[in-house]
This record gives structure tokens, C-alpha cells and sequence, in this order.
């Protein structure tokens, strides 16, 4: 995974250069767009003890003061681009194996949120995500 200053998202696609992009490769047909709280990462830290780098989760987008469970069939947006709450991301097997065994549990309802692209453009580091009324 590498983290970009910018990144162009695809409506009913993905984002531009993620393998994800292609349907092929995603876990569910419906999840273009992953996202996580920092909080829920600094929580596992303090909790176990274990380091977790922000990107050691495999989730497009690291969020902050944001309750991603809460955005769960709703509409927002993340700076221009228009996105669905779709369901949880919960964590998998390859998330423990790329992370540390107790991430399976601490995680569970805490692994972030999958999206599906509704309206595309260019998201960036700072974006802001509010919630469509």
C-alpha cells in the first residue's frame, strides 16, 4: 500500500491505480472505497501494546473525529466526491497476518467502513467528510 498526497475516485469503480479498482479483486462487489478511524488504531495500540502503523490496515482512507459506523447506509461526502456507507469493513485473516493476531478480535465493529462511489473526483489528504443532508 502506498499513501498519496491525492487520488482520483471512480464512481462504481474505485480509486484510480488501487487494485480494487478491479472488480475482480474485491471482497465485496460493492466496496470501492475503505475507510478507518485513527482512533480505533490508537486504541489498539494503548490496548495491547503492539506498534500499528496507520496504513497496517489496508483501508483507503485513515479518518479522524469521524464515527464511520454511524455513516453505515447513509450518503456523505469526503471532500467533493459523493460516497455510501455500505457496510463494516471487518477485519479478515490477511488483516491479522499483515497486522498482529489480537487485531482479529480488537477490531471486530471496528474495522472501518465500505463505501461505494456515487459521484467521483479528487480526494486529498485534509478533505473534510460531511454527511449529506
Amino acid at each position: 500500500m502506498q499513501s498519496v498526497q491525492s487520488v482520483e475516485a471512480v464512481a462504481g469503480t474505485g480509486l484510480v491505480g488501487d487494485r480494487y479498482a478491479v472488480a475482480r479483486n474485491r471482497r465485496a462487489w460493492n466496496c470501492e472505497l475503505s475507510l478507518i478511524e485513527i482512533e480505533n488504531i490508537r486504541a489498539f495500540v494503548e490496548t495491547t501494546g503492539f506498534e500499528l502503523p496507520a496504513d497496517a490496515p489496508r483501508r483507503n482512507i485513515v479518518t479522524e473525529g469521524v464515527r464511520l459506523n454511524e455513516l453505515r447506509g447513509r450518503r456523505f461526502y469526503i471532500g467533493a466526491v459523493l460516497v455510501e456507507g455500505i457496510e463494516r469493513c471487518e477485519p479478515c485473516v490477511k488483516f491479522k497476518k499483515r497486522t498482529h493476531p489480537e487485531a482479529l478480535r480488537f477490531f471486530r465493529g471496528k474495522g472501518g467502513l465500505c463505501t461505494r462511489i456515487l459521484a467521483g473526483g479528487t480526494l486529498a489528504v485534509g478533505d473534510a467528510i460531511r454527511v449529506e443532508r
